[in-house]
């Protein structure tokens, strides 16, 4: 069993901080992992907005504030990394520096600054790398990347692991405002020009749209806010294309992106590439018309990181690997997560009811996370319990499957008769919602038979006969019975249409 680092709290000893530089053209930012992973969780995150790409378009060279600002946010991340005793450091650099004439002579500065080697991506690698963070961020990912920086735009196609070939257009918000003068109305005739020669567009068709970038990311956090929707986890936001088409067009239309509802929520040095970002994604959509858009927080830095995986550690699910790492963490007797995820493997075998493949994984994750909030006091455990799923930094995991997690949390702890939180509710199907209070009931056994230990469930299975529910205790366990645990084995009897009872065998 994993033990953890005396001198930090939360990590796992088998990780090593990994940290990735990334200069791109508008922002520089430090990202540190606690380690390389199937599931790496960042522990520290810094950007600054330095707008390197601003004026690259009509001078040619990158803007002499915008290195001030870079090689500042550079020394006091070189600080930072070695306060933070990361060893393995990763820095790139992408479209600004690899355009501008004085590109060079900036990576040579910025490797001096952050005291590391620089490693300029092409255009094709930097896709390629946008494309490797869908993949370890995404459960089975069938669409176009599109990742939009601040100098450029890069695409390319995903099934699976597969990849396609990757390319790179001059589209980025900071390009594409210097290329039409601030216009955008310029703007349009530009990037639908662009867009029109990329025959790979029209391979979307009906697919998936995975958006990778600031811009996008503030874009869609602005649909979210005006919506008032009810998770505010970035990665798995999926719009879809008639809903993002007016989204785009309202945010054309507005000559002061200040105007919107809930604009506070975006950065004000942001908000200026608002229009520009909208503006691509619009002819995208027009261009190629994907079934839907969905937002990635993971791309080049994640994809970084995945690249460097052996082929086993690829293969493994990002979701349940996370969930492990929290339930090892956490959980009072970690090994009782497991026996969770077979006692009620047994249960739900026994009801014949359909289980999908991707039931049976949302099943696992939420057992393996039962029990990561048990240090909070008993009258909040369950808003603690919401909090873990519905705010934890996962990847592989889409918002429907999110919220069956919050759901089986908020049963187990509030009851399965209760009027649990309805905005979670809408985001599920009704099929889904039925599973999360059936696996909130029999959580609500398995924890007054086994007290969270590991090794009493194996010996106390619970199975569905003809038309019982049949809780089976040996001898030596015959005194957990109660009238409290009657009365939950009967509620989830009720729930399955079974009559319930318990037996000593």
């Amino acid at each position: 069993m994993l033990e953890l680092f005396s001198n930090f709290y939360g990590r796992i000893e088998a990780k090593r901080p990994v940290a990735i530089v990334d200069i791109g053209s508008n922002s520089v930012r430090l990202v540190v992992y606690d380690g390389l992973g199937r599931a790496p969780t960042p522990i520290f995150n810094e950007k600054s907005l330095c707008a390197l790409a601003h004026g690259v378009t009509t001078t040619g060279r990158l803007s002499p504030s915008g290195i001030d600002k870079a090689l500042a946010a550079l020394r006091r991340f070189k600080a930072l990394i070695a306060i933070m005793d990361v060893e393995d450091l990763h820095v790139i650099a992408t479209a600004a520096a690899r355009d501008a004439s004085n590109g060079p002579e900036f990576v040579a500065a910025a490797s001096e600054a952050i005291g590391a080697p620089v490693t300029l991506l092409s255009g094709k690698r930097e896709a390629e790398l946008s494309a490797l963070g869908v993949v370890s961020g995404f459960h089975d990912a069938d669409g176009m990347v599109a990742d939009l920086g601040g100098g450029s735009i890069e695409l390319i196609d995903v099934k699976g692991t597969k990849l396609g070939k990757g390319i790179t257009l001059p589209l980025g918000g900071l390009s594409l405002m210097d290329a039409s003068n601030q216009s955008p109305k310029a703007a349009v005739k530009i990037a639908r020009e662009a867009l029109s020669k990329v025959k790979t567009l029209d391979n979307l068709r009906g697919r998936t749209l995975y958006a990778v970038g600031g811009t996008w990311r503030a874009l869609a956090r602005l649909h979210m806010r005006q919506r008032n929707y009810v998770l505010s986890i970035m990665h798995g936001y999926t719009i879809p294309t008639h809903d993002a088409e007016d989204f785009t067009s309202l945010v054309e239309r507005v000559n002061n992106a200040d105007t919107l509802i809930a604009v506070e929520a975006i950065a004000p040095a942001r908000r200026p590439l608002l229009v520009y970002g909208a503006i691509v994604l619009d002819e995208i959509l027009r261009r190629a018309r994907p079934k839907e858009i969905t937002i990635s927080a993971a791309g080049v830095r994640e994809g970084l990181l995945y690249d460097k995986l052996d082929r086993t550690e690829r293969k493994q699910d990002p979701l349940l690997v996370a969930a492990r790492e929290i339930n090892m963490i956490n959980a009072r007797s970690p090994n009782h997560a497991e026996d969770l995820c077979d006692w009620t493997d047994q249960f739900m075998k026994s009801t014949h009811f359909d289980e999908s493949v991707e039931e049976r994984r949302l099943r696992h994750v939420a057992c393996l996370l039962a029990d990561a909030n048990w240090r909070s006091h008993p009258d909040y455990r369950g808003e603690q319990g919401l909090n873990i799923v519905a705010n934890t930094a996962f990847m592989g995991i889409d918002h429907a499957g999110r919220s069956f997690l919050v759901l089986a949390a908020s049963y187990r702890y509030l009851g399965l008769d209760q009027d649990v939180n309805p905005g979670m509710r809408a985001l599920v199907s009704s099929r889904l919602l039925d599973r999360a209070r059936i696996l909130a009931g029999a959580m609500r056994v398995a924890y007054l038979v086994s007290a969270a230990m590991a090794d009493v469930l194996p010996r106390t299975p619970m199975a569905c006969a003809k038309n019982k529910l049949i809780l089976t205790l040996p001898p030596d366990l015959a005194n957990l019975t109660s009238e409290r645990l009657t009365n939950r084995l009967k509620q989830l009897g009720r729930l399955i249409g079974r009559e319930a009872a318990v037996v000593i065998a």
